[in-house]
């Protein structure tokens, strides 16, 4: 019921009626697994970089359907982040402008569900650019696949720590590192992450709300 409510009144929102199908019924069986390279870790002061994303139907991953842009930043890039996500300037001389990828980004993702790992902070940055061109956050649900992952994990109590670093899941579960910190390729093995415990658990959406 209270989903039901804040979608309704985060609806009301919006500026641009265009943009209403972000509120539609989703396709069964369909999910956009995506990720975001950003300039630091507060989503309310930092800066998207890149955005990767990838379209799941029926299990499986669609290739062909991919999602995957710089977006030029207002800000020099901090040297130290670079380090992390080892974007440089150069990368992003062509970059997009950000309302024109973020508009491009949800015709991609559409109603359906996000899937991602700690997909909180990624769907908490992208929310702070719609907000700004579209009066709305993002309304789509989410799948967080690293609490997949902590619910197949067999523990001997509930005191047991059970690792769930990006790279610790990829391994336990047999997939392919693809290379790290790049968008599209995070959004890929997420994906395959996101499929294999499907199999083992129900994925459990949650409304983001935050």
């Amino acid at each position: 019921m209270f989903n039901n409510f804040f979608k309704n009144w985060n609806r009301k929102k919006l500026k641009d009626k265009k943009y209403d199908f972000l509120f539609h019924e989703p396709s069964i069986n369909e999910y956009i697994c995506l990720d975001c390279e950003t300039s630091g870790l507060n989503p309310r002061k930092d800066e998207i970089l890149s955005i990767g994303a990838v379209h799941i139907k029926d299990n499986k991953i669609l290739m062909r359907k991919t999602f995957n842009i710089f977006l030029k930043p207002s800000n020099k890039i901090d040297a130290e982040s670079i380090k992390i996500h080892h974007i440089r300037a150069i990368d992003l001389e062509n970059g997009m402008d950000p309302k024109d990828a973020i508009l491009q980004l949800l015709e991609f993702i559409g109603p359906r569900p996000i899937v991602g790992y700690y997909i909180k902070f990624d769907v908490a940055i992208i929310s702070k650019y719609t907000k700004k061109f579209i009066g709305i956050k993002l309304p789509n649900e989410t799948i967080e696949v690293s609490s997949m992952y902590y619910k197949t994990r067999k523990k001997s109590s509930d005191y047991e720590f059970i690792d769930l670093k990006f790279d610790t899941i990829l391994k336990n579960l047999n997939i392919p590192a693809l290379g790290k910190h790049d968008a599209l390729n995070d959004a890929i093995m997420t994906s395959m992450m996101f499929l294999k415990l499907k199999d083992l658990t129900p994925a459990k959406t949650t409304f983001y709300t935050s």
